[in-house]
């Protein structure tokens, strides 16, 4: 194996689809059937909706001056460690490979093998999504370039279903919008922290509008590609995500829609049950796409790690075909074991909580580099109410869906715990003379 100097080929189309492909995924299909069994209104469910998607759209705007400004592979471990001091980065690495990577992989691939199981009964979940993970990570590895093609081409089947959904979805005659005015029993009970944490909920669907940032080091005109990239793709989806939920919310009684697999009911009582089953195979086959994207971007942080760390050096190696082969056998491995061992809700809770802290972390640098004088040419729109609305509305979402669900913050705890550990031990490895 050679390393090999990383070259800029990434443009605004596929540095987009890599948005798109890692937001549109599980959460969509899945999230809102969590929100309406905890008794949540329709109109309160798609306000948490437009909610979190204002937060990602903020994010994503301040994100592209501090990315441009750094234009360089790794997310938040790369930013971080420039702005603040390289433990800090490093912590909010391995989170970000925990939380932001190798958990939405593990989601998606048993939301895959739950799809599939709907419409082939009796298919082996686990082994399943086992192995549509690791299929997909092995396809990224061996084929580079034409890996990305591949993701472009999957990212556009993904959006064409979801608009085809939407347009059939609105003539359909079994459509009653009344629905939206539906008021649980229980929504005069929910506060606040009911809110919050849904907003966390959906976080998780919303992750990946930050996904150009970690391919940043292999973008063709940075400065242009990334703001256009983020931008456009956490609107976009945004938009998509606000018209699919009002579609499901409309389509079927609140208590069947309760459900994990509200698009497949959804689809059921729109166009009848064998549509449902086509779509829920089509669903999963688009899951393939937003596995892509996850494993495309995460193993460019565990290259970043390598190319900074001595220790950790074998990280950065590039095989033949110009991939991080070990990286992205790496996050499959840990991808594999989260798939065998995590619990779906509070995965997603956990995900939402630690991923809303590095992200308002990372916007508040912006204030930072500013100060310093520092100029990326991109200038976030809106400054500073942009970036202090982001932070300050991550900071009341993470309080008050920890107070909702404290086992989350028990998670997020512990991948901090072990990124600052881990920070201690590469360190010392870094300076012997002889890491192995």
């Amino acid at each position: 194996m050679t390393a090999l100097a990383v070259r800029r080929t990434i443009g605004v189309r596929t540095a987009t689809g890599l948005v798109v492909a890692s937001m549109i995924g599980t959460g969509v299909y899945t999230t809102t059937g969590l929100l309406l069994g905890g008794g949540r209104s329709p109109l309160g469910v798609l306000a948490i909706w437009l909610v979190a998607g204002l937060l990602s759209l903020a994010g994503a705007l301040s994100y592209a001056e501090l990315a441009v400004l750094y234009p360089e592979s790794g997310g938040e471990y790369a930013l971080l460690g420039r702005i603040y001091h390289p433990g800090v980065g490093f912590v909010a690495g391995v989170v970000s490979l925990v939380a932001g990577f190798a958990a939405p992989i593990a989601v998606c691939g048993i939301a895959f093998a739950r799809y599939t199981a709907a419409v082939v009964p009796g298919v082996p979940e686990v082994p399943l999504a086992v192995a549509v993970v690791l299929g997909v990570s092995l396809f990224h590895a061996r084929y580079g370039r034409h890996g990305a093609r591949a993701q472009d081409a999957l990212t556009i089947g993904k959006l064409v279903l979801a608009a085809l959904f939407i347009t059939l979805g609105i003539a359909s005659p079994h459509v009653d919008v009344s629905r939206l005015l539906t008021v649980p029993s229980e929504a005069g009970e929910l506060g606040q922290g009911s809110f919050a944490y849904g907003v966390v909920l959906v976080s998780f669907a919303y992750t990946g509008w930050n996904a150009a940032i970690y391919v940043g080091g292999e973008l063709e005109r940075p400065q242009r590609t990334l703001p256009l990239a983020l931008a456009i793709g956490t609107l976009s989806v945004t938009l998509l995500y606000l018209a699919l939920n009002a579609l499901f919310l409309v389509s079927a009684p609140l208590e069947e829609l309760a459900v994990l697999e509200v698009a497949h009911v959804a689809a059921a009582h729109l166009f009848g049950p064998l549509a449902a089953q086509v779509l829920s195979l089509t669903i999963a086959f688009g899951l393939l796409s937003t596995i892509g994207a996850f494993v495309l971007t995460g193993s460019r942080v565990y290259e970043a790690f390598g190319r900074d760390h001595r220790a950790l050096f074998i990280l950065a190696r590039h095989g033949a075909r110009g991939t991080p082969a070990l990286a992205f056998a790496l996050q499959a491995a840990l991808a594999v074991a989260m798939i065998v061992t995590s619990s779906f809700d509070i995965l997603l809770g956990a995900v939402g909580v630690t991923l809303s802290v590095s992200s308002a972390l990372t916007v508040l640098g912006l204030f930072i580099v500013r100060r310093r004088g520092a100029s990326a040419g991109y200038r976030t729109p809106g400054h500073p109410i942009t970036p202090l609305a982001f932070v300050a509305l991550s900071a009341w979402t993470v309080v008050w869906s920890i107070l909702e669900e404290p086992r989350v913050a028990i998670w997020g705890s512990l991948a901090i715990a072990v990124g600052a550990i881990g920070y201690v031990l590469v360190r010392r490895r870094n300076a012997s003379p002889h890491p192995s």
